[in-house]
């Protein structure tokens, strides 16, 4: 019996070394606010990867998470070589404090061993902390910035002083920052209370770059000031305090205030000219004699036009050609993860036999799987392009007896 139980572990041994490795590294716990830490979570299989793996999401409150590299790999395990797939994640705090990241689900299809039909494994990964710090001597900035480098410019279109009502001044604020992100740096211009001027501002524009592994951007802002009557005043300065991790000090980025002025009487004010009280109730009145039975025919008709109108999307949503437009879009882009999804519901709605049981297509999905993530890799644009063929040549065969399709074929010319 206990020769029989040995024998039984020896066996068992090589098939649960056989399974997937999953392998999650976060390279510091702790991080000043802004700033990023490395997490690569690494897949291996002693075979070959079909598809690629389904990646966990890591956006959590208070998190800034980005994808940056995604990329094969291979290791030597018991002598033989495993290959797979790592991805690295950028994730910052965005505040002081702990942030608690759950375990996650990681969904890995790989070929079998022994039969190379692709296999699915779920795997989880283990709780991770993540504590913003803020560095000595910053603990006074409001909002909290901390960066490599940060600076303030401002440019002025129109003539600031003696302007004349119906002049324009156009003030645009650029902050460009480096080694921190710049959703991180709050609004730059205050508002511009200015007599005998209105001031009209554009949303901020947000403008980011990662190169080598080094983050930086811009926030710009920009206001137009519109002369109406006279007055004078400032556009106010801008100040923002910030960290620098190169020197370890607070320091100040500022521009300086602009000195306004408006040439000519004051701007009239609301209800300065008499109103004409029988022209607005006339106006009011035919308002309504034309506005109250339009209202009550679209109030009876709305319901009708609202259930054609969803049924109309309903009928195309549940169509073959928006599943194969899907799913042109999905190898048009090379999109991995959305492939197989697209498929799925194309092959659903497609007329005559299900096209995933062809062995073309089976071949193809295939050697584009081994191309990406197979111990021998190949050109995986020859896979997109064998792929389309076939997709192609399988919808030409369903619909051969109804009218021609409607979307163009899958990367025409190839």
């Amino acid at each position: 019996m206990i020769r029989l139980l040995a024998l039984l572990v020896l066996f068992a041994l090589p098939a649960a070394a056989q399974e997937p490795v999953l392998r999650v590294d976060l390279d510091r716990a702790e991080a000043i606010p802004g700033q990023s830490v490395n997490l690569r979570v690494t897949v291996l299989v002693p075979t070959f990867l079909p598809e690629p793996p389904v990646w966990p999401d890591y956006a959590a409150p208070n998190l800034v998470v980005r994808v940056a590299s995604t990329g094969p790999v291979s290791e030597r395990i018991d002598g033989a070589t495993w290959s797979g797939v790592s991805r690295r994640y950028l994730i910052a705090p965005m505040l002081p404090g702990r942030i608690d990241l759950p375990a996650k689900e990681v969904r890995v299809t790989w070929a079998d061993p022994e039969t190379n039909e692709p296999r699915q494994t779920a795997l989880r990964t283990e709780p991770l902390g993540l504590t913003g710090v803020v560095p000595r001597g910053a603990e006074g900035l409001d909002p909290f910035i901390a960066a490599d480098g940060l600076q303030l410019e401002q440019t002025v279109a129109g003539t600031a002083e003696g302007m004349a009502p119906g002049d324009s001044l156009i003030r645009t604020v650029t902050a460009t920052i480096t080694g921190t992100s710049p959703m991180f740096l709050p609004p730059l211009l205050p508002p511009h209370a200015i007599d005998g001027v209105r001031a009209y501002p554009d949303s901020p524009v947000i403008d980011e770059t990662s190169e080598r592994g080094v983050v930086r951007g811009t926030r710009t802002e920009r206001v137009t000031l519109i002369a109406e009557g006279g007055g004078k005043g400032a556009a106010p300065a801008v100040t923002l305090d910030w960290f620098n991790l190169q020197t370890g000090a607070v320091e100040r980025a500022e521009l300086p205030a602009i000195a306004v002025s408006v040439a000519g009487p004051p701007a009239a004010t609301a209800g300065s000219e008499p109103r004409d009280w029988r022209a607005i109730i006339r106006a009011v009145l035919l308002g309504l004699l034309v506005l109250v039975p339009l209202a009550l025919a679209l109030r009876r008709l709305a319901p009708v036009l609202r259930g054609w109108a969803a049924r109309r999307r309903a009928d195309w949503l549940a169509s073959e050609p928006h599943a194969w437009r899907g799913l042109r879009h999905a190898v048009k882009t090379r999109d991995h993860r959305g492939l197989r999804p697209a498929l799925d519901r194309w092959a659903a709605r497609v007329p005559g036999a299900d096209p995933r049981r062809d062995p073309r297509l089976s071949a193809a999905l295939a050697s584009l799987g081994a191309a990406r993530f197979g111990p021998h890799k190949g050109d995986e644009e020859v896979g997109w392009r064998q792929l389309a063929r076939t997709l192609n040549a399988l919808r030409h065969r369903a619909r051969a007896r109804s009218p021609a399709a409607v979307l163009p074929p899958l990367n025409p010319g190839h």
